[in-house]
C-alpha cells in the first residue's frame, strides 16, 4: 500500500547528540531510518567498486575486442589522426590524476639513472635488434630498427597504471625519451648508413606539449579545484582508461585495415616475429631492474615494450616502403595482446 506523503501525517524523530532520523508513515510504519540508507549507498558501492575491479582485472579483452572490431567493423571513413592524439591524451589526463606531478620531476632528476635508461632503450636495443637481423633480412632489420628506435608510448604509463607498477617512473621514461627521439632515430639511421630521413622536431614537440604536458597540467588543476570529486573517483579512474584504451585500438586498426588483410601469409611470419621481439622487449626491460622493487621492474619491461608505435606508424608512411609501414601497423598486435600474459607472469 502507497504511503501519504502529507507533511502532517509524518512523523521525525531527532535524539541528541547524534542527530537520527526515522521517517513514518500516517500508519506508523516506518518508511526511512539512517541504517536503510546507509545500507543501500553501501551496496550501490560495492555493485560499482566489482564491476570496475572485474573490468580491471580482464582489460586484455577489452583490448583484444578493440582489434577485432577494427578489422571486422571497420570506421566508414578514416579517421583524422587528431583522434588518436585527443585518446591519448584522456588517457593521460585519467593517470595523471592518479600522481603527483611533483614525482614525476623527482625521478627525472635522477640524471644516471635517465641517462642509462637513453643509451638501453635507444641506442644500444635498437642497433642490437638492427645487428642480429641484418643477417637474415635487411628489409625487415630496417623496420625492427625504426619500431625498437621510438620513446616509450605516452600511453605505457596508463598500461602500467593497469598492472600496478610505478606510474610517476614510467611517465618519467616516457617523457625523457620523448623529448630526446628526435635526436636518437636520426642518430641511429646515420649510423647504419641510411641517410635521408628528417623529423620535423617542432612537430615532435608540439606533440609532447599536447600529448603529455598538458593532461598533466589540467590533471593538477582538476586535482587542486575539485579535491573531494577526485579522490572518490579514483578508483574509477582505471575502468574508464580501459574504454579509452579500447577506443585508441579500434581506430589505430580501423584506419590500416586493407593494408591488413592484403598478404596474410606474409602477415602471419611477420607476425610471429614481432611477438619474438615483444617478448625479448619485456625480458630486457625487466632485468633492467632486478635488484629493484617489483613496481619499479614493471615500468621498466613496459616502458621497454610497449614504445610509441604510432609514431613509427607515421614516420613508416612518410620515409619507408610499405612493406615496413604494415609492419608497423601489426606491432598493434603484440601491443595490444601481451599485456595480459604478462601480468600473469608478474603474478607467480
Amino acid at each position: 500500500m502507497h504511503a501519504e506523503f502529507q507533511k502532517e501525517k509524518i512523523n521525525i524523530h531527532l535524539r541528541q547528540p547524534k542527530t537520527i532520523f526515522t521517517i513514518r508513515n500516517d500508519r506508523g510504519q516506518i518508511l526511512l531510518t539512517p541504517d536503510t540508507l546507509n545500507n543501500k549507498n553501501k551496496s550501490f558501492r560495492q555493485r560499482k567498486m566489482k564491476i570496475s575491479e572485474f573490468i580491471e582485472k580482464h582489460f586484455w579483452i577489452f583490448l583484444i575486442a578493440g582489434i577485432v572490431a577494427g578489422v571486422w567493423q571497420p570506421l566508414g571513413s578514416e579517421a583524422p589522426p587528431v583522434v588518436l592524439k585527443l585518446l591519448l591524451g584522456m588517457m593521460l589526463f585519467l593517470v595523471f590524476l592518479k600522481i603527483d606531478a611533483i614525482e614525476v620531476l623527482e625521478n627525472m632528476k635522477d640524471l644516471k639513472l635517465m641517462a642509462l635508461i637513453a643509451l638501453v632503450y635507444m641506442i644500444a636495443v635498437p642497433l642490437l635488434f638492427y645487428l642480429v637481423t641484418m643477417i637474415f633480412d635487411r628489409q625487415l632489420a630496417t623496420g625492427l630498427l625504426l619500431l625498437t628506435a621510438m620513446p616509450a608510448g605516452v600511453s605505457s604509463p596508463a598500461l602500467v597504471d593497469l598492472l600496478k607498477g610505478n606510474i610517476p617512473l614510467a611517465m618519467s621514461i616516457a617523457v625523457v625519451t620523448q623529448i630526446i627521439a628526435p635526436f636518437t632515430v636520426p642518430l641511429l639511421f646515420w649510423i647504419i648508413g641510411l641517410s635521408g630521413l628528417e623529423i620535423d622536431i617542432l612537430l615532435i614537440f608540439r606533440d609532447i606539449v599536447l600529448l603529455i604536458f598538458t593532461p598533466m597540467i589540467l590533471a593538477q588543476l582538476c586535482k587542486r579545484i575539485f579535491p573531494r570529486l577526485i579522490n572518490r573517483g579514483q578508483h574509477l579512474f582505471t575502468s574508464v582508461n580501459i574504454f579509452v584504451l579500447f577506443a585508441f585500438v579500434y581506430v589505430a586498426i580501423s584506419s590500416q585495415r586493407d593494408a591488413l588483410l592484403e598478404n596474410p601469409l606474409s602477415l602471419i611470419w611477420k607476425t610471429v616475429i614481432l611477438y619474438f621481439v615483444f617478448a625479448l622487449l619485456h625480458v630486457a626491460g625487466y632485468l633492467m631492474g632486478i635488484r629493484q622493487n617489483r613496481e619499479n621492474r614493471i615500468a621498466y619491461a613496459v616502458t621497454s615494450a610497449y614504445m610509441n608505435n604510432g609514431m613509427a606508424i607515421v614516420l613508416a608512411a612518410a620515409y619507408f616502403s610499405p612493406e615496413i609501414l604494415i609492419l608497423m601497423v601489426l606491432s598493434e598486435l603484440p601491443w595490444n595482446t601481451l599485456p595480459e600474459p604478462f601480468r600473469r607472469i608478474i603474478r607467480i
